[in-house]
């Protein structure tokens, strides 16, 4: 049993390593994500923690400052836009709510919403930062 667990540490420890250099966050909700299962559910627990780790983990990684500071420096819309639906990291903005991209950083756009400036995931449309 206890050959078994430290195989599967081994080949855990192997696949997240090439994910560590290309997306921390994602990293860091994988590895969360297989602690918390291998507590709750042993070795299988720990793989599947790590997939919805790094999902999660993938999901809620703050821009860089340069993209928060670009957002900041933007001058507020004239026409206003008011969205019934609450604004929430995580989750997609409206499809009616138009994004602005981000030049320097094609990877985000920007839209205010009820007041507040919020950054997004163009292709998913999901908030990644609510600047208030």
């Amino acid at each position: 049993m206890k050959t078994k667990i430290l195989v599967l540490s081994t080949l855990l420890s192997i696949g997240i390593a090439p994910v560590a250099m290309a997306q921390q966050g994602t990293v860091n909700g994988a590895a969360g994500g297989a602690v918390t299962g291998a507590i709750v559910g042993g070795p299988v627990g720990a793989a599947v923690g790590g997939v919805a780790g790094a999902i999660v983990g993938s999901a809620i990684d703050p821009p860089p400052q340069r993209v928060v500071t670009y957002v900041e420096q933007q001058p507020m819309p004239t026409e206003r836009v008011v969205v019934k639906e609450r604004i929430v990291v995580g989750q997609a903005v409206p499809e009616t709510v138009v994004l602005s991209q981000i030049p320097e950083a094609p990877e985000y756009s920007y839209t205010v919403v009820n007041e507040e400036r919020v950054i997004v995931d163009p292709q998913t449309r999901k908030v990644v930062q609510i600047i208030r």
